[in-house]
């Protein structure tokens, strides 16, 4: 889904500031207009990971969004939101591991009292969160 953000353009005494128009109360900022468009996906997935579900709402038209007094004198881009990303459903997948490993796996799992499936997912969440630290 593509969203049009407003930004306003900063210095180097301000950041640049980020608004989504479409989704109330989503802004965003960074250090330079790299960052802020950037900052704003971000934003934008944590606007739709409240608490309470919400539907995508329509994006609007930059033409319409410029004519709002608000966002007078406000640079427009477009940005792509992966609302994928936020999808916790559970997806069947088929993956080749040698069978060695997988009988340690299922050994330890076993031992555990957890699921094939939750330790490769935590192992896998573990590992990820260990190299982007």
């Amino acid at each position: 889904m593509r969203y049009p953000i407003a930004i306003e353009i900063g210095d180097e005494k301000t950041a640049y500031g980020v608004v989504v128009p479409d989704l109330p109360g989503c802004f965003s900022a960074g250090d330079t207009l790299d960052e802020a468009i950037s900052n704003s996906e971000e934003a934008m997935l944590l606007w739709f990971h409240e608490d309470e579900p919400v539907a995508p709402p329509a994006a609007s038209k930059i033409e319409d969004l410029r004519k709002r007094k608000e966002f007078k004198d406000r640079l427009w881009v477009l940005v792509s939101v992966d609302l994928s990303k936020l999808n916790d459903k559970a997806v069947r997948i088929n993956v080749t591991i040698p069978e060695r490993i997988l009988h340690n796996i299922d050994a330890h799992v076993s031992a555990i009292g957890e699921s094939r499936s939750g330790f490769l997912t935590r192992a896998a969440m573990a590992t990820m969160a260990t190299e982007h630290a």
